[in-house]
């Protein structure tokens, strides 16, 4: 007898399925505990807030969401950018600074959740995978770096820019707590070892628990071990925090940083799994989801949160079927702040900072960077960019400016299109680029070029002076024929340069246009334009072969004459 199906989130649900959620749920929760309390820390809270980061928004999310495997809450990245834009203003730990995360957490997810309403998922193609990631490598430097004072147990100032980091930790190597250097590494490499034994093993939590009972053992804490202290026990009221026009101006534009960051490293693990388990995403439900869960969650004392790539992949190979996963990891969150904070009593900071470190070591993706200057340069260079831009300047600007380059870099070249000119290869009998088949044949009074680009009011300047350069070669050419297959769209300054071009090459050198490979767009733009009627033998070629065939270009016997330009490939 089968067992009883249920329907559970849309999804035929039975109890084969629970059980396989609950020990999902269960391997989450001994993952989400240690790393919550020390991404708390990270961004400069009260571990405590990293537990309660782990209650509320996954259940919010939980019933809201597409994806059956993403696991929210807590997450390094997220937590720098929030200390990194509230420290600024507030003195981390304090109350105003609490007060002003919570107020940035339903920044975040007012944000997300208007996104997410109007059906604005598709903004974050605009970040590229480029800019991300270059940002994320050096975002994961600098959390590394910025931890090194409690694994130090040294009193350094809280700075987010790499440089500024070295120097405070060298200005206080005098005062390095060597037993506390001694706890740190030793958990570092106790994780380490721990997982290439067997990755399923909760390390953090069982170095977590042989810590506590160091530290109260030995009494390590009065040796100067420092340690996280008393952590309210039970759950935080239902507080809104006071909202201020002037505060909400000053925190928007991290507010929409941290939206558009948390929402993409979401949605890219979210995809991963979805793909591998055959079912589709919605980038809009996942936005108001993840909007909710913020909002909501901050009113519970929650900062922002997001998925987590290390958490979603443990889920998943845990053998987690649904969000059912995520509300057992929250419940069993719950019983922890009302029965057993104070067991967290003795855990030492350096721990916490440990756990964080090697979280964020696989984070670092140099690998792309050699990949990316290998297949495209270009984008290379915008990786480098964002990534010495984070590490130097700041992670708040790391993908604005890393965002702003592409884009610099993105019209300048759409401003020099590819245009080459082409030549008839005989052994593939077509016409092919000049520059890629050398002895391509081609005619001393015939330019035949081809453009790849659409034109606009950007790039139509270039396309002037390439036409010059190719003339300047072939100097008695009498015919100019444009390949127009690579040209998608024409704005009305691109039209009215080509018509200047017709005439005053006709005009002046006896020159004459001719384009081919027309697409319907380009053919219904020209027709508005009239040139129907004032250029109508000029465009109504389908193909180059016409041309040649109704012209009488001979390129089977003319005399090569190969390009000795630097013409773009």
């Amino acid at each position: 007898m089968s067992p009883e199906k249920y329907s559970i989130l849309g999804l035929s649900y039975n109890q084969h399925s629970f059980k396989r959620d609950l020990i999902a749920g269960l391997t989450i929760f001994v993952m989400l505990v240690p790393q919550g309390m020390a991404y708390a820390m990270l961004a400069g809270l009260p571990p405590v807030m990293g537990l309660y980061a782990s209650t509320i928004p996954l259940i919010i999310y939980a019933l809201l969401a597409s994806s059956r495997h993403l696991s929210v809450g807590p997450v390094a990245i997220t937590s720098l950018l929030v200390f990194s834009s509230v420290s600024v203003v507030a003195e981390p730990g304090s109350k105003e600074y609490i007060s002003y995360v919570l107020i940035l957490a339903i920044m975040v997810g007012v944000i997300q959740f208007i996104l997410g309403m109007s059906k604005a998922g598709f903004i974050v193609k605009f970040i590229p995978h480029s800019v991300m990631n270059g940002y994320t490598s050096a975002a994961a430097i600098v959390i590394g770096l910025s931890q090194l004072k409690h694994l130090l147990g040294i009193e350094a100032g809280n700075y987010l820019q790499i440089h500024v980091l070295f120097r405070e930790i060298f200005q206080h190597l005098s005062d390095v707590h060597l037993l506390t250097v001694g706890i740190g590494i030793g958990s570092m490499l106790g994780l380490a070892f721990l997982k290439k034994i067997n990755p399923k093993i909760p390390g953090a939590l069982l170095i977590v628990i042989l810590s506590i009972a160091m530290v109260y053992v030995f009494g390590l804490h009065q040796s100067g071990v420092q340690i996280v202290g008393d952590v309210p026990q039970g759950f935080p009221t239902i507080e809104l925090p006071p909202l201020s026009i002037e505060v909400m101006q000053l925190l928007f534009p991290m507010a929409l940083t941290i939206s558009l960051i948390a929402f993409m490293e979401s949605l890219a693990i979210a995809k991963a799994i979805a793909n591998k388990e055959k079912y589709r995403i919605n980038p809009n439900r996942e936005l108001r989801a993840l909007g909710l869960a913020n909002i909501v969650g901050a009113c519970f004392h929650s900062f922002p949160v997001n998925g987590s790539f290390s958490r979603t992949a443990v889920n998943y190979q845990a053998g987690g079927v649904t969000q059912v996963a995520s509300m057992i990891t929250a419940m069993l969150v719950m019983v922890t702040l009302f029965f057993f904070t104070s067991f967290f009593y003795y855990l030492p900071n350096a721990i916490l900072a440990a756990i964080i470190m090697v979280a964020v070591y696989k984070l670092i993706d140099l690998k792309e960077m050699r990949h990316l200057f290998r297949v495209k340069p270009f984008e290379g260079w915008i990786w480098v960019t964002t990534f010495f831009v984070t590490l130097f300047v700041g992670i708040q600007w790391g993908i604005i400016i890393g965002a702003a380059f592409t884009l610099i870099l993105f019209v300048k070249r759409s401003a020099r299109p590819n245009i080459v000119e082409l030549g008839y290869v005989k052994k593939e009998n077509a016409f092919r680029d000049t520059n890629r088949y050398p002895k391509a044949r081609t005619i001393e009074n015939v330019l035949l070029i081809r453009v790849d680009s659409s034109l606009h009011f950007a790039n139509i300047a270039f396309f002037e002076e390439k036409i010059k350069a190719f003339l300047k070669r072939k100097p008695i050419a009498k015919w100019i024929i444009v390949d127009m297959a690579g040209v998608n769209d024409m704005d009305t300054v691109s039209v009215g340069t080509l018509e200047e071009l017709i005439v005053s090459y006709r005009k002046e050198y006896g020159v004459t246009f001719v384009f081919a490979n027309m697409k319907g767009a380009i053919r219904d733009t020209v027709k508005k334009a009239g040139w129907t009627k004032k250029y109508k033998d000029e465009i109504k070629y389908p193909t180059i072969e016409q041309v040649v065939k109704e012209k009488g270009f001979d390129y089977h016997t003319e005399e090569l004459i190969v390009a000795t330009l630097d013409y773009q490939i």
